[in-house]
């Protein structure tokens, strides 16, 4: 998506520090505010910079220096950025992703689905050294149907059944939603565990029979018509993030997955160029 970067710049410091809270101001790697490398990771993520392109494409953009209220002559070095991007909690980037969400009308319907992202953009001497035969990482979101906006995601390198993980999904947004579906997590016990959350589970069933257009009708005029809402995400997503992560361990990747749905709910809100 064709974005104007400096009001991607200026959405991003505004939710970094609402994401943050009380700790937005407080010293990070390198003595620089929490918040300033929240908004320098999402801007590294966006222009697909690396760390070390980051600082130095900064150098010539001052507009976007003085949104980030740093000083020409004083900039995050390379390897502090590295080195923040796991320092900075996971609770740090799932905020994130949680107050870009909030930006969105929410209308209290969402989609379960599960989409996959390669992991070996990785050298294979590294990936052989490391004994790391995974090549794929699996991430569950939660989709709201009206505006597309990824809720939560859950990720893992170990594919359980999409039952063993859709309730946890579900259970950490309990209070914001309705309903939540999708035929792929569906069994007795993902059904019982949703509903004690007061979460009514619509599944939108295959076919013609006048049991399934009865059923699905009814989904319908609940708020859930199909999957489509969340792999339109995951296309926006693919299109302008890519289809794999660029980490190299682990806790990267994740948080880089994360930040990459985060950055796919800021982009709708910044004017296009």
């Amino acid at each position: 998506m064709e974005i104007d970067i400096l009001d991607f710049i200026e959405q991003c410091r505004h939710l970094a520090k609402q994401a943050l809270g009380k700790h937005a101001g407080e010293p990070a790697s390198g003595g620089f505010a929490r918040w300033v490398h929240v908004v320098l990771h999402c801007f590294r993520v966006e222009e697909t910079h690396s760390y070390r392109e980051t600082p130095n494409r900064l150098k010539y953009m001052a507009e976007v220096r003085d949104a980030l209220d740093l000083d020409p002559d004083d900039f995050p070095d390379h390897t502090t950025l590295y080195k923040s991007f796991v320092r900075l909690k996971m609770w740090v980037w799932r905020a994130l992703l949680r107050v870009s969400a909030q930006q969105h009308p929410q209308s209290g319907h969402a989609a379960l689905d599960s989409t996959f992202f390669d992991r070996r953009r990785a050298p294979s001497y590294f990936r052989q050294r490391a004994g790391r035969t995974i090549q794929t990482l699996k991430a569950r979101t939660l989709t709201d149907v009206d505006s597309f906006a990824v809720l939560d995601v859950h990720i893992a390198a170990r594919w359980k059944h999409d039952t063993k993980t859709g309730p946890q999904v579900v259970r950490r947004n309990a209070d914001n939603l309705q309903s939540a579906a999708d035929n792929g997590f569906q069994d007795w016990h993902t059904e019982y565990e949703i509903a004690a959350h007061d979460v009514e589970y619509l599944v939108h069933y295959r076919g013609s029979s006048a049991k399934a257009a009865a059923n699905n009708a009814l989904n319908r005029a609940n708020g859930y018509a199909q999957r489509w809402m969340a792999e339109t995400s995951y296309s926006t997503t693919r299109r302008s993030l890519g289809d794999a992560v660029r980490a190299l361990s682990w806790c990267r990747q994740f948080r880089e997955i994360v930040l990459m749905f985060a950055i796919t709910n800021i982009e709708p809100l910044c004017e296009p160029l």
